[in-house]
Order: C-alpha cells, then sequence, then structure tokens
C-alpha cells in the first residue's frame, strides 16, 4: 500500500466542486460567489518564477476571450497576499501586462489540499500546475496536471471550454482532435431500434455506432 502521506485527494468528475472561501488580490471570495458562470482555476508553484511568469503572462492574453464564454478566470499559489501583489505590480511595471483574475493567497494550503494540488512526488511546499473546470452549476467537468517544470499550452484551456460548452448545448460528443466548427459526434443507440433510425436521419455515419454532424 502507498505510504499514507504521499496520497493526493483528488477532486472527482461529475461531483460537486469543493466549496473554498479565500482572500485573493481582488479581496475575498467564494467558489458558489461563481454559480451562473463557468470556473476555470488554476494552480501555480510560486510567484517571482520564470515558467509561471510567462504562464500569467499568458493567462493575461486569453482572459476576455474566456470572459465572453461566461467563464470567470481564477489563479492560486500557496504564496501570501502580498508575494501576489507585488509579483502583479513587478509584471506590470517590467512588461507592460496588467493581471485582470484574482490569486488566491493560500499559504495554509487548505484550498490546494481540497483540490488535490500538492503533490509530494513534485513538491510538499509547492502547488503543481492544475486546472480545473467548473461548469455554470458547481459541477467539476474537466482536470489537467502538469508538473512544475512545464508550462501550460493556453489553445487547449479554450478548446476544452468551448468542447464542454457545446457537449451541454447540444447534448453530444466531440471527436479526438477536435475544434471549434469541426463535427461532432452524435451518441451512441442504445436500442435495435435506434441503430436502424439513425442511419437515415442523414448523419455521416463511418459505422452504426460512429456517426458525425454539423451543429454550427
Amino acid at each position: 500500500m502507498p505510504d499514507q502521506e504521499t496520497c493526493v485527494s483528488m477532486p472527482v468528475l461529475g461531483d460537486a466542486a469543493p466549496e473554498f472561501e479565500a482572500e485573493t488580490t481582488h479581496g475575498p471570495i467564494k467558489l458558489s460567489d461563481f454559480k451562473g458562470r463557468w470556473v476555470v482555476l488554476f494552480s501555480h508553484p510560486a510567484d517571482f518564477t520564470p515558467v509561471c511568469t510567462t504562464e500569467f503572462l499568458a493567462f493575461a492574453k486569453i482572459y476576455e476571450e474566456l470572459k465572453a464564454l461566461n467563464v470567470q478566470l481564477i489563479g492560486l499559489s500557496v504564496d501570501s497576499i502580498s508575494a501576489h501583489l507585488g509579483w502583479v505590480h513587478d509584471i506590470k511595471e517590467k512588461m507592460g501586462v496588467d493581471i485582470p483574475f484574482p490569486i488566491i493567497a493560500d499559504l495554509t494550503m487548505k484550498v490546494a489540499h481540497k483540490f488535490g494540488m500538492i503533490h509530494p512526488g513534485q513538491s510538499s511546499t509547492a502547488a503543481v500546475r492544475c486546472v480545473f473546470f467548473i461548469d455554470d452549476k458547481g459541477i467539476m467537468r474537466a482536470m489537467i496536471y502538469y508538473p512544475l517544470q512545464n508550462g501550460r499550452f493556453m489553445p487547449e484551456i479554450i478548446r476544452l471550454v468551448k468542447a464542454l460548452q457545446t457537449t451541454d448545448k447540444y447534448k453530444v460528443s466531440t471527436p479526438a482532435n477536435w475544434q471549434p466548427g469541426d463535427k461532432v459526434v452524435i451518441p451512441p443507440p442504445r436500442t435495435a431500434a435506434e441503430m436502424e433510425k439513425r442511419l437515415k436521419e442523414g448523419y455521416e455515419c463511418k459505422d452504426w455506432y460512429l456517426c458525425y454532424k454539423k451543429v454550427e
């Protein structure tokens, strides 16, 4: 059995995302404050570090696109509010970029532990690079974890938000390498009658279990 000290409590897809209250660079927030909006919550290992700085510049660049998709972007690390504010000021002063989203100060690691952000095999004192996709009902819909040394690919974050929202809107699935505007996959049939019917409904079918259609 694994050492209990190295076990990480992880959120579960399809369950309500863990509620939290936290201090941020924009003041106190609760996750439930954002019901009715999607949330992309991401963690970074530490302020004033090179890879994290490149990521904050990149997250700032996609902030407006996420906002247009009804998504609230929230950052987190186990640094203090003063460290966050100093870093945000430094990014603005040295690189000319405003950081428009709140950053949670999680010195006690309370939020980090709720979301399984602390992986002792990487570090016991810093969060790995996690991204959590929480829908407008507060349900955990997707999670991506990255190691400390490797920055995230922002187009995938946008793509996955759009894929999840397309799935909800049209009750479909998205195939491998799907991009917005591509054909989607309709759910597989549940009965023999449905199997026969779907082959006559104008879908692009490779076989009875794999049929595509356009939604936009």
